[in-house]
């Protein structure tokens, strides 16, 4: 006999204060779908976040620092 499933309450994974209430599924596609703005996703992973990639080369550092806005 198989095992009968229990209905649990899903568990939120901790996050990021600021990602605070993220959601992330994919749907019967493979698209991602999500609660918060890929802009500002992509805005919070690069100021959290080190790339690896660039880490290499010599001139990271001013890569890593950051730009200011420009004023219109």
């Amino acid at each position: 006999m198989a095992k009968s499933e229990k209905a649990s309450p899903k568990k939120k994974p901790k996050v990021h204060k600021e990602l605070d209430g993220f959601e992330m599924s994919i749907d019967s596609f493979g698209e991602i779908q999500s609660n918060l703005a890929i802009d500002k996703l992509n805005e919070f992973l690069d100021k959290n976040v080190d790339d690896k990639k660039l880490a290499e080369r010599d001139d990271y550092e001013e890569i890593k620092k950051p730009k200011g806005k420009k004023k219109k």
